[in-house]
């Protein structure tokens, strides 16, 4: 899975960055390609957990967010699949025409907006490259012996990568659909005879989130859904999260700089005037590069990375959307 950023350059990734080499590069399907990244110096990787992903930054500078598919537990490598986007804005390019092995990337530590939670039951519903964070999730629960469903659709069955490894889990529990041969899945009808205390857990294009929100709208108290973008898609506006009108104070307490910000200024515009090496990546709320501790105030949230049970508690923001329910905010920087 791939977060395109809007980023240029690559300065805003350094401080937590690494030398990975490209060990292996292989083709999942068509148009995707697997990369195996591994330390340059050889030392362990951090551990990691289902559903994480990490920061590349490609020859160009350009600074893309890929899913990790591989084995938490491998310390050595990281493994990554990268789909060829014919409409995209550069990065898979790259990947897929510049990088070879031996190449050399800056690469971020692992990190997780889209964690495994404990539950009575999962179900997974990916599309296409979508599959990616999903798959590592479908291992653990499987491990653990927990109950699971997987519905994963594509084009036609050679565009839908690792169908291999899929193709080795107990095929009671999956159910692939394809445009070309069964036509898409009704969404709907799969979501509604999932058992109560499900976690629903979906990643794919725009339309198929869309659905599966749609029809996830009445899901019971004990169930959950949990959602991955790879894209914008819909502008992040929550219905609460009305146009920023006042300006408001931010003050970044570990130098003790108070910013006024005033509309249409964003608060990661106002703090890279002073701070320039703080993290950012998609400037739009769903990748969750920019995510910063709230000290106190009340932040306003506009991202689609933060659950609802994070956003209420206040704790972090994305500063790239985020604004402020009151007047002054008090950030981590």
């Amino acid at each position: 899975m791939s977060i395109p950023s809007n980023a240029d350059r690559a300065p805003e990734a350094a401080s937590e960055a690494r030398e990975l080499l490209v060990r292996e590069r292989r083709i999942l399907a068509e148009g995707v390609m697997a990369l195996q990244l591994t330390p340059a110096d050889g030392s362990p990787l951090p551990r990691w957990e289902p559903g994480a992903h990490i920061e590349v930054v490609l020859p160009s500078g350009l600074i893309r967010h890929y899913s990790l598919c591989g084995d938490p537990a491998d310390r050595r490598s990281h493994t990554i699949a990268v789909l060829r986007e014919r409409d995209g804005r550069g990065g898979s390019h790259e990947v897929h025409e510049l990088l070879h092995e031996g190449s050399v990337l800056q690469v971020s530590d692992p990190r997780n907006h889209f964690r495994l939670v404990d539950a009575d039951r999962y179900l997974f519903i990916a599309g296409g490259i979508g599959i990616t964070p999903i798959l590592s999730m479908i291992r653990a629960v499987q491990g653990q012996g927990s109950a699971w469903q997987l519905v994963y659709g594509g084009r036609t069955r050679h565009s839908m990568a690792f169908l291999d490894e899929i193709g080795r889990f107990p095929q009671s529990a999956v159910e692939i659909f394809t445009d070309d041969e069964t036509g898409y899945p009704d969404i709907d009808a799969v979501i509604k005879s999932a058992a109560p205390g499900t976690a629903v857990y979906t990643c794919g294009p725009p339309g198929l989130l869309r659905t599966v929100e749609a029809s996830c709208s009445d899901l019971p108290p004990s169930s959950s859904l949990h959602v991955e973008r790879f894209s914008a898609g819909d502008p992040a506006q929550p219905a609460q999260a009305t146009a920023a009108t006042t300006a408001i104070d931010v003050e970044l307490r570990r130098t003790g700089t108070v910013l006024r910000v005033e509309p249409p200024q964003t608060i990661l515009d106002a703090v890279l005037d002073v701070a320039p090496g703080v993290a950012y990546s998609c400037q739009e709320g769903y990748c969750g590069s920019c995510e910063t501790t709230v000290l106190d105030g009340v932040p306003l949230h506009r991202d689609t990375v933060l659950s609802d049970e994070e956003a209420d508690s206040g704790r972090t923001m994305m500063i790239c959307t985020g604004w402020s329910r009151t007047p002054r905010l008090v950030l981590d920087l």
